[in-house]
């Protein structure tokens, strides 16, 4: 089951059944077969760990068993607006370095991972945040080296803390696509005196400029994707292909990153881990964005998340 956030024109947001080129509203369905439906638009609640998870579930599988149903209730995704799944994250924590031949195409050394420990940042949502389709805008402060990451992102679904990797999947809601847009060379006043930390805090701040964090076009529900570690990632620029990996290269797994941060943070629902990049990015190959591109990053099973890139305006 994928479920999606749109709205059409003016109306208010409401949640969907996602099938790549359609979609079929869930208050829709629910009424078409006498069930009931929550009346807006908290996508988070109709998955796994969601109060309206079980409801959300059979109307599903009554689609499922109707297909004359959801073919007359199903609205094209090309006219309807796409939004982010989750758009209030408490969190919104992402995996640095934790894909080796990443690691070793931007010129570090990968470790095994029981050598060392994931490294975790965050991105403030409320303005990292875009929409399937909404514009990746290159920053007028820091045009010329932005480039793309294609991540798997985790949907918490239930509050945890201290968990262990065997128990950490039962925690997940579901499972979304992610491109974590990064400012490779971000400098804050070129003109400065040199400090020892500026390396690692133009990095981090490389890493929050608005609509940097594209994330969609909908949420895979966790139970029915039990091994996050076998699905196949594959980004586009402008048709050609720049990634091509898969979530079993992880170094880190998903079960053993939510270890790793309930340990010292606690996880809430709507929480949103980005778990890493594979190797292509383009820093590594000397090309970065520029207006005009379009960036299709996709994820099998979950779909593509679809960014056209713009200039800031002046």
């Amino acid at each position: 089951m994928r479920l999606c956030r749109y709205q059409t024109g003016d109306a208010r947001p409401q949640v969907g059944f996602f099938h790549d080129d359609r979609l079929v509203p869930l208050r829709a369905a629910a009424a078409r077969f006498g069930l009931t439906a929550r009346d807006d638009d908290s996508l988070l609640d109709c998955l796994p760990g969601g109060e309206s998870f079980t409801a959300t579930r059979e109307i599903f599988a009554a689609l499922e068993r109707d297909g004359d149903a959801g073919r007359e209730l199903a609205l094209p995704t090309a006219t309807v607006q796409l939004l982010v799944p989750v758009p209030h994250p408490p969190k919104l924590l992402l995996l640095a370095g934790n894909y080796a031949k990443h690691i070793e195409e931007r010129g570090g050394k990968a470790e095994e991972r029981e050598r060392t420990f994931p490294y975790v940042f965050m991105k403030p949502p409320s303005t990292t945040l875009q929409h399937p389709g909404g514009p990746v805008v290159i920053p007028a402060c820091s045009p010329d080296f932005l480039d793309w990451e294609l991540e798997l992102g985790v949907v918490i679904g239930r509050r945890c803390r201290g968990v262990s990797e065997a128990e950490a999947l039962q925690y997940v809601a579901g499972y979304t696509v992610v491109n974590d847009i990064s400012d490779r060379q971000y400098r804050p006043n070129p003109g400065r005196t040199k400090r020892e930390r500026d390396g690692f805090f133009d990095w981090q701040h490389g890493k929050w400029h608005d609509t940097s964090c594209p994330l969609g076009p909908c949420v895979l529900s966790s139970d029915a994707c039990p091994d996050p570690q076998t699905l196949k990632m594959q980004l586009k620029l402008n048709g050609q292909v720049e990634q091509d990996a898969s979530t079993a290269e992880m170094v880190f797994p998903v079960a053993a990153v939510i270890e790793f941060i309930s340990r010292f943070v606690t996880l809430e629902p709507g929480d949103i881990i980005s778990t890493g990049t594979p190797a292509g990015v383009g820093s590594s190959k000397n090309k970065y964005l520029k207006p005009g591109d379009l960036l299709e990053a996709t994820i099998e099973r979950i779909g593509t998340l679809t960014s056209p890139v713009i200039a800031e305006a002046k």
